[in-house]
């Protein structure tokens, strides 16, 4: 029997192509249920006035382990 968890997340690094990540998701055996994309922001403060913006958005793929 197989010690890999049934769903794994997958997280799109940062110099890596969202195809890179499927292929990887791939050659451990998952295939993509879902995809999740949520915005990363940063803190700037500026003359005691505080700003928050979107630097970049993290890409997360689901996967569920293939049946054999």
């Amino acid at each position: 029997m197989s010690k890999n968890p049934k769903k794994k997340w997958f997280t799109v690094l940062e110099n890596e192509t969202v195809s890179e990540c499927l292929n990887r998701m791939d050659k451990e055996g998952y295939t993509p249920i879902r995809r999740l994309e949520k915005p990363v922001f940063e803190e700037i403060i500026k003359d005691g006035q505080k700003d928050v913006i979107p630097i970049k958005s993290e890409i997360q793929f689901q996967g569920q382990l293939k049946e054999e």
